[in-house]
């Protein structure tokens, strides 16, 4: 979370791994000649946990312009890069960065498309991103139809046309698509991005090197509706703006911003937990907890074959474990002949007089609920004999829950002072739950409150 309070927006962009160090950007809303402007602030970590606040070097003061989403790449020459879109610069803008430490940068300059008579193309300059094809750079600019320019030096561009060869069925028309990070995954090409309206989604298809297009085969979300937004004017943004990076073990790690979990949180600059992305043969993301989480686990306790009857309508889900502080990882294990056709799950922050947040699997929707959003997860698809795993996470009011490495949602629960319980709920007939392990979590903020105090990250205002 940003140290500075109020900070929307909080895109994540721009990161790298370089000289042992990751690097990540977020958008910051700050107060700039009595006006107000948007900057790149910097944070740095050794393993993707513990975070250290730098100077903010991409800022209005220094590029002439505000900061809008883009990405990081690097060039052919080995240097880090950022491209991203210049606010209210008309155009976007590609900043070479001087050395490894992304202190220092060269001024930025803008990317602008010619025709193959040179002259202009009139594009949507929004939310760039840059990918090396051999030895030709790419460059997206979003918007409802992301149109696609190429360059041999990253000052030179063609315009070639769309991105996509074609859209997905399941693509209402009218979505953008903005925040868009596009890599090579497992032998596929994902397109990570969001639409406005919809909130964070992906495809995944191939790359026709001789349309220079993508083709995308498979589109899902990662963001759905919760109670209190509106069905008729969407704005599904709990996991939104989504960034990744390559660890140098090989694997692709990303962040979204937290955007629109509660009133209470909005505007905030809140990053979700980092998740590891793959796609196996069978061509089903999969979507993990970042496997350094592990590392800040302690004082475990274990539970195993929990049988829980049937919830009565009048009592409180079946108490499991109360939960004595504010930062827990929980596994549940449930095996798959327990879960075929079955209402079951687990309850946080429940009591007698109120719900609390319900992370329950619902075979009659073909989802999991967690809160009071709906997910797609349907049992009845799963490979036979795969058991059920959910491991949770829970940072005070925030909650991120994964099952199977196949589905991740994430949700807010602001009333969950004092009721710090892990109950479980069943319906229709016992459910046996195979094993329940809990872990406190360490706390990994140290960084925060240090910017906090330093305000190192504080942009110039004049």
């Amino acid at each position: 979370m940003h140290p500075g309070g109020p900070s929307a927006p909080g895109d994540p962009n721009a990161a790298f791994y370089l000289d042992g160090l990751y690097h990540l950007h977020y958008i910051l809303h700050h107060p700039y000649k009595e006006q107000s402007s948007y900057s790149f602030i910097h944070i740095t970590s050794p393993d993707l946990l513990n975070w250290t606040w730098r100077k903010t070097s991409l800022q209005p003061s220094f590029t002439g312009h505000g900061m809008f989403s883009g990405t990081g790449f690097i060039t052919k020459e080995g240097r880090p890069a950022a491209i991203y879109h210049g606010q209210a610069s008309g155009r976007n803008q590609i900043a070479i960065a001087k050395d490894n430490t992304l202190d220092e940068w060269e001024k930025p300059y803008p990317v602008e498309p010619k025709d193959a008579n040179g002259k202009d193309v009139s594009i949507s300059n929004w939310d760039p991103d840059c990918f090396l094809v051999g030895d030709t750079y790419y460059a997206i600019s979003g918007g409802v139809n992301p149109s696609l320019a190429k360059s041999n030096d990253l000052k030179t561009w063609s315009y070639t046309g769309s991105l996509l060869a074609h859209d997905m069925p399941d693509v209402a028309i009218g979505e953008d698509v903005s925040c868009a990070n596009f890599f090579e995954i497992d032998g596929k090409w994902m397109l990570l991005c969001i639409s406005h309206q919809l909130g964070c989604r992906y495809y995944l298809g191939d790359w026709d090197a001789k349309a220079e297009q993508f083709v995308p085969e498979i589109h899902g979300r990662m963001s759905w509706r919760h109670e209190g937004q509106s069905v008729y004017q969407p704005e599904y943004r709990d996991f939104f703006a989504p960034e990744s990076v390559l660890t140098p073990d090989g694997r692709r790690v990303m962040w979204a911003w937290s955007a629109t979990l509660n009133d209470e949180l909005n505007p905030k600059s809140l990053q979700s937990l980092p998740r590891e992305l793959s796609l196996p043969t069978d061509g089903i993301l999969r979507i993990k907890p970042l496997r350094e989480l592990e590392t800040l686990r302690y004082d475990t306790v274990k539970f195993s074959n929990l049988k829980i009857e049937p919830t009565p309508r009048d009592k409180a889900p079946e108490r499991i474990a109360d939960l004595d502080g504010e930062a827990f990882e929980i596994r549940v294990l449930v095996r798959r002949e327990q879960a075929e056709r079955k209402r079951f799950g687990v309850v946080l922050f429940a009591g007698l007089q109120n719900e609390g947040l319900p992370i329950i699997f619902e075979p009659e929707n073909g989802a999991i609920r967690v809160g009071s959003t709906l997910a797609p997860f349907d049992v009845s698809t799963l490979p036979k004999g795969e058991d059920i795993e959910l491991r949770i996470f829970i940072d005070k009011y925030l909650v991120e829950v994964f099952v199977n490495d196949r589905q991740a949602v994430l949700t807010a629960y602001m009333d969950y002072r004092n009721k710090p319980r892990l109950g479980a709920y069943s319906f229709g007939g016992a459910t046996t739950i195979e094993s329940v392990e809990i872990w406190k979590m360490r706390p990994t903020n140290q960084g925060y409150f240090a910017a906090q105090d330093d305000r190192i990250w504080e942009p110039e205002r004049r």
